[in-house]
């Protein structure tokens, strides 16, 4: 049996990534995050495999911000 369900509800999705609910829904309504809406009251769903893309485009970002912007001794802290 698969331990990791196939869909996430979006309190899953925030807590794997330990961001808010609110900032989850804002990646889904900017469709950064696709996720999809079922039942009669529309709860949204991110689909694992979704996550994991997510996970990996930003990983693949910050590449480049750190590409770009390269890290200079003696320069300030880098921020969290």
């Amino acid at each position: 049996m698969n331990a990791t369900p196939r869909f996430l509800q979006l309190a899953d999705v925030a807590e794997i990534l330990n961001i808010s609910g609110a900032q989850v829904y804002a990646l889904v309504r900017r469709q950064d995050l696709k996720a999809i809406k079922i039942g009669g009251r529309g709860q949204w769903r991110v689909e694992a495999s979704e996550l994991e893309a997510y996970i990996q485009r930003a990983y693949a970002e910050a590449d480049q911000f750190v590409r770009e912007h390269p890290f200079a001794e003696g320069g300030p802290a880098p921020k969290d």
